[in-house]
């Protein structure tokens, strides 16, 4: 029998005592099952994969969930970034193999069924500060805080965005200091580059913005409905009836495109 450990968050605890591990959808073509690690003697390298996804396992953290499977239960191996691609195998080899890596931080072990009761052997506590964050080896490494590497409403989120802001992805500076330099823009690229930020807001000056629509630019005008159309300020929804009928074919099909004017 191979011995494996497979982290869930601690409010499961009582019900996989009761019945098991319940098989869910992990976008494998489909596939339904549960990941999980051999138990190696490294307790570190076994629970390597705690504070990753303690990052979203709930308040009262992860608890480890040890199964035993018959050394030859059918199962996949290999590396979260699918290089290379997992392979088929069967338990006891996934533990010789994973055991013989010189790095085997990152790979895991897809059990593509349900575990039963009778197979759990023990659930325990673990020490929340095991393992790695984001990916292997960050520790050292600055994170990144563009929009697809962040992850809305973690913990320190915003206070890391602050104090590393994007270039392209924010967060946006106040309202103050882009009215500010709206009034300072010496050009039509300057506009469109302080409007890109106002449309990182949910609201804002729409009355402040709204002289923008007669601004000879076409460019300056279509920044400033991608700027608006998302805030909920009175006012936007006339401000964007008046650009749809906009002499230049750009700003009116700008405005087609938004959501306000054409619900879906």
């Amino acid at each position: 029998m191979a011995m494996f450990v497979h982290l869930t968050p601690a409010a499961h605890a009582a019900r996989i005592r009761k019945s098991g591990i319940r098989a869910v959808s992990h976008g494998r073509d489909d596939d339904k099952g549960l990941f999980c690690f051999p138990v190696l003697p490294s307790y570190t390298l076994t629970h390597q994969w705690l504070r990753e996804l303690a990052r979203h396992g709930g308040p009262r953290g992860l608890v480890a969930v040890h199964l035993r499977l018959p050394d030859d239960e059918p199962v996949t191996v290999g590396h979260y970034s699918n290089r290379p691609a997992p392979t088929a195998t069967t338990a006891s080899e996934a533990v010789r193999r994973l055991a013989a890596l010189e790095d085997p931080r990152g790979w895991e072990v897809f059990l593509p069924r349900a575990a039963t009761r009778a197979e759990i052997h023990r659930v325990r506590a673990v020490r929340q500060v095991t393992g790695w964050r984001y990916f292997p080896g960050s520790n050292g490494t600055a994170p990144c805080t563009c929009y697809g590497c962040r992850v809305r409403g973690e913990y320190g989120s915003q206070r890391l965005r602050r104090r590393r802001p994007h270039p392209l992805d924010g967060p946006a500076p106040a309202p103050s200091v882009l009215l500010a330099r709206i009034t300072e823009a010496g050009d039509a690229a300057q506009l469109c580059a302080t409007l890109y930020w106002f449309g990182f807001r949910r609201r804002g000056p729409i009355d402040q913005l709204a002289h923008l629509a007669d601004h000879p630019d076409a460019d300056v005008r279509v920044a400033l409905v991608e700027a608006v159309a998302r805030w909920r300020t009175p006012g936007v929804d006339e401000l964007l009836q008046r650009l749809s009928e906009d002499p230049d074919e750009d700003v009116r099909e700008a405005v087609e495109f938004t959501d306000r004017l054409n619900p879906t």
